[in-house]
């Protein structure tokens, strides 16, 4: 497996410019005159600028303290600005609550993560998302990406970070000392756990410590569905008229078979502790994305393993890779520092730099400034996209996501029935209309 380039994480300032943040908590980026942010202070009359920034990806620290220092460093030299960071990465669990919160409160960060498809419309209506139509690098993103992150009146509002092809993962190795290949069916799920349990082989790892995995499986099934049985059911339910009853059997077959037959205590195995037991082959298959690519081959660089579309049901046609524009950085109309925050937002996709932060985070490309090979699951993924096996992440709101995530921990854990959940989903997306009409 090829390794993380270098080029980007060859220079930078000093570790006294970057103060350590983590999981649920803070850190500052420091600028060039020390840790005094008044106006005037700094060299030679430099201005001074502290960019509070809001991303809850922190199993990627090192790699935006790294950038974030690039940029300090050129925002220094090109404007004279000396450029203090204040970086807030908390867990995706917790994110999106704190977010909200500190944007009805008036605390808004310079700039922070949203999701595009589930978070753009909410936050575009509430007035939290800044114009950035005009913006270099709109002219950057690819034909593909650049819908994902403008709105229905036609003004882009945050710059794309992850576009992503995904199902499930597989561990190639097992697959092919088995002679399997990834089914099409959840019959032909079923043979494969029986083949590999004869060899003594887990199939599934499970990690549902944090919510936002368990809830991976309603975006496959509701998606799956509605491309093969169902196309109106976001609608339906955006006017009341739906009920998640109608995917019942979609999310919890295949939910059901993967519990039966995985590692034991998912509740107590997180997002990192699931990568470091993929990668050390504790299972064949792990209901998680290629967004976990960089964590996974931390623990095994050279771990073969690939993306495959999970089976809801017997239908292949509903087997299907989900296509999705999450992680995307927006900027707060009512920041006092939009001009560094959009030079910042710029710099993401710099025409020389870029190419280094998407590969080092293991990304896929969203501009034409990106020229890097694809890495080999992005690849396999592509494959089923061009054969017609795909279907667009579907507009869930976050809000009933959140649900479906506390909803199937609890499931799992026998703390709810399958109605239970179902029922609070239904009650979860009335509670968004009503808010959002």
């Amino acid at each position: 497996m090829k390794k993380m380039s270098q080029g980007l994480l060859a220079t930078f300032l000093a570790a006294t410019l970057l103060a350590g943040c983590g999981s649920n908590s803070s850190g500052n980026a420091g600028n060039a005159a020390g840790e005094d942010t008044s106006s005037g202070s700094g060299s030679a009359g430099a201005k001074s600028v502290t960019l509070k920034m809001f991303i809850a990806q922190p199993r990627f620290k090192e790699q935006y303290d790294n950038y974030i220092a690039e940029f300090v460093k050129k925002e220094k030299a090109d404007k004279n600005i000396d450029v203090s960071v204040q970086l807030e990465m908390p867990t995706a669990d917790n994110a999106s609550q704190i977010l909200k919160t500190r944007l009805a409160s008036n605390d808004a960060p310079d700039i922070f993560a949203i999701h595009a498809v589930n978070e753009i419309p909410s936050y575009y209506k509430a007035g939290y998302l800044e114009d950035l139509t005009s913006q270099p690098f709109v002219g950057k993103l690819l034909d593909s990406v650049k819908p994902s992150v403008t709105t229905t009146d036609g003004k882009v509002v945050a710059l794309p970070l992850e576009t992503l092809s995904w199902g499930y993962l597989y561990n190639k190795k097992i697959f092919s000392e088995q002679g399997l290949t990834p089914p099409t069916t959840l019959t032909g799920m079923k043979t494969v756990i029986e083949k590999l349990k004869a060899k003594n082989v887990t199939p599934f790892v499970l990690s549902y410590k944090e919510s936002w995995i368990p809830q991976l499986v309603l975006p496959l099934a509701v998606g799956g569905m509605m491309k093969t049985e169902d196309p109106e059911f976001v609608n339906k339910m955006n006017k009341d008229e739906g009920s998640f009853s109608e995917m019942k059997s979609a999310i919890f077959d295949v939910f059901d078979l993967i519990n039966k037959n995985g590692t034991a205590k998912a509740t107590e195995v997180g997002g990192d502790d699931g990568a470091a037991a993929f990668a050390a082959g504790k299972g064949a298959m792990w209901l998680m994305g290629p967004w976990y690519a960089e964590t996974i081959l931390k623990s095994n660089p050279d771990l073969d393993f690939g993306v495959a579309p999970l089976p809801i049901n017997d239908n292949p046609e509903a087997t299907l890779i989900n296509l999705s524009a999450s992680t995307s950085l927006a900027v707060s109309p009512t920041s006092k520092n939009k001009e560094v925050a959009l030079d910042f937002l710029n710099y993401v996709l710099d025409d020389q730099a870029s190419n280094g932060l998407f590969q080092a985070m293991k990304f896929n490309p969203v501009s034409t400034v990106h020229t890097y090979e694809s890495y080999p699951w992005i690849t396999e993924a592509t494959t089923y996209v061009k054969a017609g096996k795909s279907v667009q992440d579907p507009a869930i709101p976050q809000s009933v996501k959140d649900e479906v995530g506390k909803g199937l921990q609890a499931y799992y854990a026998g703390q709810m029935s399958q109605d239970d959940v179902l029922k609070a989903l239904d009650k979860a997306w009335k509670s968004y209309n009503k808010v959002n009409k």
